[in-house]
């Protein structure tokens, strides 16, 4: 499957949260010639988010536990947002160990 084309199946969970922008895509040959990256805070274990920037200013994101799974590709101003969120502490909640299992 190439980047822009959405998996035949679709995860309607999530539809609020990725939006109708966000594009969702197997990983495939050109994903994986990406330049993917992760933080040096990232956790040893490998549960890990990583990014890799796209042509046109898009941000691919993968799992790196599952580096074959899925990737969801983000516009530069959806990234932007998010970034400027999490920079400002928006979604710090999310991290505490007592909403671990929460929905």
């Amino acid at each position: 499957m190439e980047i822009g084309q959405r998996t035949p199946e679709v995860d309607h969970s999530m539809q609020d949260f990725v939006g109708p922008t966000v594009e969702s895509t197997r990983s495939s040959a050109a994903t994986a010639s990406l330049q993917w990256r992760k933080s040096g805070h990232s956790n040893p274990n490998g549960s890990c988010v990583e990014l890799a920037p796209m042509v046109g200013g898009h941000v691919a994101m993968r799992n790196s536990r599952h580096p074959d799974g899925e990737v969801l590709v983000h516009t530069a101003e959806e990234f932007r947002a998010f970034l400027l969120g999490a920079k400002h502490g928006e979604f710090d909640d999310l991290t505490r160990s007592d909403r671990a299992g929460l929905p």
